[in-house]
C-alpha cells in the first residue's frame, strides 16, 4: 500500500513514480471521453515520462488522487508555475479518471492539495483557469471555495487551439469551505 502525503476521509494524495505509468496511462486512455476537450493527458509512456521530469522542477508539483483503501489512482491534480518571493502563487491543473467522476473524489482531493499547498508548501494564492464551458469544473472549484475573478479570452492553447478562460482563485488566508 502506497503513504500519502496527506489523507482523507476516502483519498489520499500523493507523488507520482515511474510505477504509476500504467495505471495511469489505462486511466487516461479510458478516460478521452470525458478529458477532451478541456484537457490532455499524457497517454503515451514517453509523455508520462516527461510529466514526471516535469514535476521535479522546482516550478511545479504533483500529485495523484487514490482511493486511500485499494490504492488505486482516481486523478490527478497538479501545481503547475509555482512563483515564490512577494507572490507565493501556482496555477492548478486537474483531472479525475472516467470511472471515478461524480462521486466527490476530485473534490476531496482537491482539497487536500489546496491544504497542502498553503500549509506546507507556504503558498498564499492557487488559480485554476477553466474554460467556461467546463461546468463540472467550475462547480468543482466553486464546491471548493475559489472565486470567480475574471475572464480571458484566447488565454491557453489546448488541442491546438487557443481556448477563452474563466480564473478562479482561492487565498491561503480565506476561510475553507
Amino acid at each position: 500500500m502506497p503513504t500519502f502525503d496527506l489523507l482523507g476521509a476516502r483519498v489520499g494524495i500523493r507523488r507520482p513514480t515511474i510505477a504509476d505509468s500504467d495505471e495511469l496511462l489505462a486511466l487516461v486512455h479510458s478516460s478521452q471521453s470525458l478529458h477532451r476537450p478541456w484537457v490532455d493527458p499524457p497517454a503515451t509512456p514517453q509523455r508520462y515520462e516527461t510529466y514526471l521530469r516535469t514535476r521535479q522542477e522546482p516550478g511545479n508539483d504533483g500529485f495523484l488522487i487514490c482511493d486511500h483503501r485499494s490504492g488505486s489512482i482516481t486523478g490527478v491534480v497538479n501545481l503547475n508555475s509555482i512563483v515564490r518571493g512577494l507572490f507565493q502563487s501556482a496555477y492548478l491543473g486537474y483531472y479525475i479518471g472516467a470511472p471515478f467522476a461524480g462521486q466527490g473524489y476530485m473534490t476531496e482531493g482537491l482539497r487536500l492539495v489546496t491544504h497542502y499547498a498553503f500549509t506546507q508548501l507556504g503558498l498564499h494564492r492557487l488559480e485554476a483557469n477553466i474554460q467556461p464551458e467546463n461546468a463540472a469544473s467550475i462547480a468543482l472549484v466553486r464546491k471548493c471555495g475559489f472565486c470567480k475573478e475574471g475572464f480571458s479570452p484566447r488565454y491557453l492553447q489546448v488541442f491546438g487551439e487557443w481556448r477563452d478562460h474563466e480564473r478562479w482563485a482561492l487565498l491561503g488566508d480565506e476561510p475553507p469551505m
